[in-house]
């Protein structure tokens, strides 16, 4: 199918766009007057006092110092997540020269205008710095906050890659919307040790099968060098959702950091910012791309490619403050008509380096443009329309150029045309019974695990399933339900500890699931989990009612999550408590005392920030 033969908008997605844009107009009003306050004040530096604009160039090189001084040049400020620990966030330790290169060679200047943690989930899995990790999206967008309200630029470039960092990049330059934003991507490491053949290492090392060195080999051949993880979690969503939604360049998001291409994309995110600013060629701001349909776009990308169920949470409180409402009915619903058209680990054997390779993020959105499934009339980062998404950079004689993305899949078992997909509804479903309310990950799920009916065992903490697997006690069809996990009680943490266990007794030919209030994140794999289960424990919710040997019925078929009991029965049933007070003291926890307290439910995005909608 070519762009000629366009399918228009399909009814459905207009139906979504149409309710969402409805519910949120008050909200959204609201957030474009004060963006359109701001851009009356125009540059900011004009209005300044001397000494206010002194300090602003103090420590600049004499020609940038020139040209802020002269107020002659746009002024971009750079907000970068770089440390050198972790392998996506290291390769930005140069960017900000080779981008204030960049920026004068385009006839403006660039500056560090601040910088925001980054934390990886994969390194405090299953550890109490976990605890912290939902949190740091808010704190990470204050961050992003403090560093744009000097209010001396014209245009920003945000660098971040991995779970909660562009998320919480994108919350705080929202408070910015008046400006042009642009996100720079450092792109993934290159293919090691197959995650298929990872995952099972640590199967066999949950069983006692192989030693801690054996899955330390393991672990290190597949995280092995500067970039992004190469399975599709959250990392890689955000980077599928930062191109479809047209906040980075086309075909930038799976570019790797050590090939050519990736410092000529750097380059023209710059020029691009300043293009965008208010003394540029093309003035467009952030306000104007983020919008109810590039959000709608996201959900959509999210669910042709499985990606990860933590943007149920974080897509909600981006759009939130976009001044957009949206909730999982939204998702339930793009969901029954989006088809899933990838196939990448932990939903397939695939990383995103064979994506990429199969035609990746141009040929997924031509695809889903001409199926009629994307709002092609948005404004993006490249330029008017989604159409720019629809090509792929590539060095011509060593100059960054543009072609059309190849009319076929290079890869059939990785990525396929929106008419031939690999499922015809999204991989994402939302659950709904006398439990509340949770989304699953059923992309990764084959069909005849989808459908769970067993009883109950009921835990306050991860390590007491791990130690009753360990004792042979879970030798049998269980629902493995694990509460007070959610934002209040500590914090809302990723649970993938337990993958490897509920996996061996999968392998085993056992009926299992699990329900939690808590969090798995985009490397939620083959074990059906009902996650971010509404209202939470601590909040009062159902869960908290549960008793050892409940039956209880999760069918992602039918969208259904109850456990056996009448309302009478279930009301009547003294909530159980959990002692919380360990979740409360050290590596930090107590700084985010107040975040706890005001955390919203997960279905408002989880956030602190934005309560509930």
């Amino acid at each position: 199918m070519t762009a000629t033969t366009r399918s228009p908008l399909h009814p459905h997605i207009a139906e979504v766009t149409e309710r969402i844009r409805a519910r949120s107009q008050d909200l959204r009003q609201a957030y474009l007057d004060t963006v359109a306050h701001w851009q009356r004040q125009g540059t900011q530096r004009e209005h300044m006092s001397c000494a206010n604009l002194a300090h602003t160039f103090a420590a600049s090189p004499a020609d940038d110092k020139l040209a802020i001084k002269a107020l002659r040049a746009p002024n971009v400020g750079i907000v970068t997540a770089y440390n050198d620990m972790l392998s996506a966030h290291q390769p930005y330790a140069s960017y900000p020269d080779q981008i204030k290169a960049a920026a004068r060679a385009a006839g403006g200047v660039a500056q560090v205008a601040g910088g925001v943690p980054a934390m990886c989930d994969g390194i405090t899995q299953g550890n109490e710095g976990m605890e912290l990790s939902l949190f740091s999206r808010d704190v990470i967008a204050m961050a992003t906050a403090v560093a744009l309200s000097h209010q001396t630029f014209d245009a920003a470039l945000c660098l971040g890659i991995c779970d909660k960092i562009v998320p919480g990049l994108l919350i705080g330059a929202l408070q910015f919307g008046h400006l042009p934003v642009v996100f720079v991507p450092a792109g993934p490491m290159r293919s090691g040790l197959p995650n298929d053949r990872k995952a099972k290492v640590r199967q066999e090392y949950a069983q006692g099968k192989v030693d801690r060195a054996a899955l330390l080999e393991a672990e290190s051949a597949s995280y092995h060098s500067a970039g992004t993880c190469t399975f599709y979690g959250t990392a890689n969503s955000n980077q599928m959702l930062m191109e479809i939604m047209g906040l980075q360049l086309p075909g930038s998001a799976f570019v790797p950091p050590d090939d050519p291409l990736r410092a000529a994309l750097t380059d023209e995110a710059t020029r691009r910012a300043l293009a965008m600013s208010a003394q540029g060629a093309e003035p467009t701001v952030l306000a104007q791309i983020v919008d109810e349909r590039a959000i709608v776009n996201g959900i959509v990308g999210l669910l042709a490619t499985g990606g990860s169920t933590n943007h149920t949470l974080h897509l909600v409180a981006m759009a939130r403050a976009a001044g957009l409402r949206i909730d999982w009915t939204d998702f339930a619903e793009l969901s029954e008509v989006v088809p899933l058209m990838t196939r990448i680990y932990p939903n397939g054997t695939a990383d995103v380096n064979h994506f990429h390779a199969a035609g990746g993020m141009g040929f997924l959105i031509r695809e889903l443009l001409d199926a009629g499934l994307l709002h092609p009339d948005v404004a993006t980062v490249a330029g008017p329309g989604l159409a720019h998404y629809t090509r792929e950079p590539w060095l011509q004689d060593g100059r960054l150029a543009w072609r059309d993305t190849p009319a076929d899949s290079g890869d059939l078992t990785v990525l396929r045309p929106a008419r031939e997909p690999f499922s015809a509804d999204g991989g994402l479903k939302l659950l709904q019974g006398n439990l509340g309310r949770s989304v699953i990950k059923v992309s990764a799920v084959k069909p005849e695990h989808r459908h769970v009916r067993a009883p109950a065992v009921v835990v306050d903490d991860p390590a007491e399933l791990i130690a009753q697997f360990k004792a042979g006690q879970l030798e049998r069809d269980l629902v493995a339900v694990l509460r007070h996990q959610g934002p209040q009680a500590n914090g809302m943490p990723e649970l993938h500890t337990l993958t490897p266990v509920l996996g061996v007794l999968q392998d085993r030919g056992f009926h299992v699931a699990l329900v939690t209030d808590g969090r798995m994140s985009g490397a939620s794999g083959k074990v059906p989990a009902a996650i971010h289960l509404s209202p939470e424990a601590l909040a009062g919710g159902a869960i908290a009612r549960l008793r050892n040997g409940d039956i209880i019925e999760l069918d992602a078929h039918a969208g259904r999550l109850v456990v056996e009991l009448s309302d009478d029965e279930l009301a009547a049933r003294p909530l159980e408590t959990a002692d919380l007070s360990a979740h409360q003291r050290g590596c930090g926890r107590e700084l985010f005392a107040t975040f706890r307290r005001q955390a919203s439910r997960a279905e408002a995005g989880g956030s602190a920030l934005f309560p509930e909608i």
